[in-house]
C-alpha cells in the first residue's frame, strides 16, 4: 500500500503528510518537513536549533479538477555561525518550495512549460482552463529565468541577416538546418564576426547562406572545411527578381490580352469619356481616357449609394485611389504627377508638330536639335550660348528643358520665321 507521501509528493523527500481533507471543490493537505535540521542559505552551516514555526500556503497544481490547498508547517532555525550575517533562517523543502515563492515547484515548472509552448496571452488562457489564475507578464517572467538550453553543435548551419532597425541596423541569425531551430544571434553582419563564430565549432560540415559577399568571406575564413551552398528560398527569390527586371525592360512589348475581371457585386459598364474635354498632358490619350473612365465609374457608384470601401473591393482599388477619384470634381483635376512634365508630353507634341510641318521624321528632327545645341560648347538658350558651368542647372527642371527645346526647334534650318519672336513658338519660349 502506497503511503500518502509517495502518492501526493512523489519527487519530494523528507516530507510528512499530517492530514488530507477532500470535498467537492478543494483538496486540503497539511504537511511538514521530516528533516531534523536545515542548512543556512548564507554560510551553508547546518542547524537544528529551532527559533519558531509558521504556516505557508503555496499554490499547487489542481488535482482531478479540484483546487489544492497546501498547508505547510515550516520552521525557523538559528544560525550557529556567529560571523554569518543571518541570525535566523527558514527551512526549504527541495522540490517543493523556494524562498519568496507563492507556488510549488511543480506548478512553476508546469506554467513555464505552458509559456514555452504558447507564450503570454495564450498561456494565460490555457492556465485558466486547469484552474490557475496568472497574468501574461508572470508567464513571461518565468520564461526569462529559465536557464539557456545546451544546444548541440550543428552539422548544417544556415546563415542569414535580420534587421533590428530596417535599413539601418542589421545582425546575423544562425539556424540549425536539420532541427530548424535558431542557434545564435550575432550583433552585426560582418565577415569577421561570422568567422569567429564558425571557428569555435569545427564540426560544421555545410554552410547554407545567401549570396551576400560578407557571408561568403566569413564562411570561407571561419569554416574552410565546410561546403557552402545557396539556400532554396534565396535562389527562387533572386530568380524572381531577375524575371521582374526582364519583364520591366520589355514592358513595351506586352499587350493586354484580356479585360480586367468584373467585381463580385453589381457590374457597371465603364462610360465612354465625353467629347470636348480638355486636352490631356500625355502624348497618348490612353492614360487620360482611363482616368476619365475610372472617375466616371466611381462617381456613378457613389451616386448609387455604394460606400468607398465597397467601391474599392469591387473595382480592386486601394482606399487612397478611391479617395482621390471621389474627391476630384473633374477628371482633369487628376492630370498631374510624374507623367505630366516628361519627354513624352509637350516635347513629344512639339516634335510631332515639326515633323508634320516639315515632312521630316522625328529622329531626324531630334538629330538636328542635338547638333544645334552642341555648337559653341554649351547649351543654346533664348539669349544665345549658355556657359558650360550652367549646363547642370539649366537641365535641372523639365520646364526649362521644354523652353530650351522650343528655342532649338525655332532655330531649325529652313524654319527661320519661327525665331523672329512674332510666331507661336517664339512667343511661347520667351513667355517661359
Amino acid at each position: 500500500m502506497l503511503w500518502l507521501e509517495e502518492l501526493l509528493f512523489p519527487s519530494v523527500a523528507d516530507v510528512t503528510v499530517l492530514s488530507v481533507d477532500v470535498n467537492d471543490e478543494t483538496v486540503r493537505i497539511e504537511a511538514c518537513s521530516a528533516a531534523a535540521g536545515a542548512a543556512c542559505p548564507g554560510c551553508g552551516s547546518g542547524s537544528s536549533r529551532i527559533h519558531s514555526s509558521y504556516l505557508r500556503f503555496p499554490v499547487d497544481v489542481p488535482s482531478a479538477g479540484r483546487r489544492v490547498v497546501l498547508c505547510l508547517r515550516v520552521r525557523r532555525f538559528f544560525c550557529r555561525d556567529a560571523s554569518c550575517g543571518r541570525r535566523t533562517f527558514v527551512e526549504q523543502m527541495p522540490g517543493l518550495t523556494r524562498r519568496y515563492s507563492r507556488w510549488t515547484e511543480r506548478l512553476r515548472s508546469t506554467l513555464a512549460a505552458v509559456g514555452l509552448a504558447l507564450a503570454g496571452r495564450a498561456g494565460v488562457r490555457m492556465a485558466s482552463i486547469f484552474g490557475v489564475s496568472v497574468s501574461r507578464s508572470t508567464v513571461l517572467r518565468l520564461l526569462e529565468v529559465l536557464p539557456e538550453p545546451e544546444a548541440p553543435a550543428p552539422r548544417v548551419v544556415g546563415v542569414d541577416e535580420y534587421a533590428t532597425r530596417k535599413g539601418r541596423v542589421y545582425g546575423t541569425v544562425l539556424v540549425d538546418v536539420e532541427t530548424r531551430r535558431p542557434v545564435d544571434l550575432l550583433p552585426d553582419r560582418e565577415a569577421s564576426s561570422l568567422a569567429k563564430w564558425l571557428a569555435k565549432r569545427p564540426g560544421i560540415e555545410v554552410v547554407c547562406r545567401d549570396r551576400a559577399p560578407f557571408f561568403a568571406e566569413g564562411a570561407t575564413a571561419g569554416a574552410p572545411q565546410a561546403t557552402q551552398v545557396a539556400d532554396r528560398w534565396h535562389l527562387w527569390h533572386n530568380l524572381g527578381e531577375a524575371g521582374e527586371r526582364a519583364v520591366a525592360r520589355h514592358r513595351q512589348c506586352l499587350r493586354v490580352l484580356a479585360p480586367e475581371p468584373a467585381g463580385d457585386g453589381e457590374e457597371y459598364d465603364e462610360p465612354t469619356p465625353p467629347e470636348g474635354t480638355l486636352t490631356s498632358p500625355w502624348k497618348s490619350d490612353r492614360f487620360a481616357n482611363r482616368i476619365r473612365a475610372r472617375h466616371a465609374t466611381v462617381h456613378a457608384m457613389l451616386d448609387a449609394g455604394h460606400s468607398r470601401r465597397s467601391i474599392g473591393h469591387q473595382l480592386h482599388m486601394t482606399h487612397r485611389t478611391v479617395k482621390s477619384l471621389a474627391d476630384a470634381a473633374r477628371p482633369e483635376d487628376l492630370f498631374h504627377g510624374q507623367w505630366q512634365y516628361n519627354r513624352t508630353s509637350e516635347g513629344g507634341m512639339w516634335l510631332d508638330a515639326v515633323s508634320a510641318v516639315t515632312g521630316t521624321c522625328g529622329t531626324a528632327v531630334s538629330a538636328q536639335v542635338r547638333g544645334a545645341g552642341e555648337e559653341g560648347g554649351g547649351h543654346l538658350g533664348a539669349s544665345g550660348v549658355v556657359r558650360a558651368d550652367e549646363q547642370d542647372r539649366a537641365l535641372g527642371g523639365f520646364r526649362h528643358g521644354q523652353s530650351l527645346l522650343g528655342w532649338r526647334l525655332a532655330r531649325l534650318p529652313g524654319q527661320g520665321s519661327w525665331g523672329s519672336g512674332g510666331g507661336r513658338w517664339g512667343s511661347r519660349t520667351r513667355g517661359r
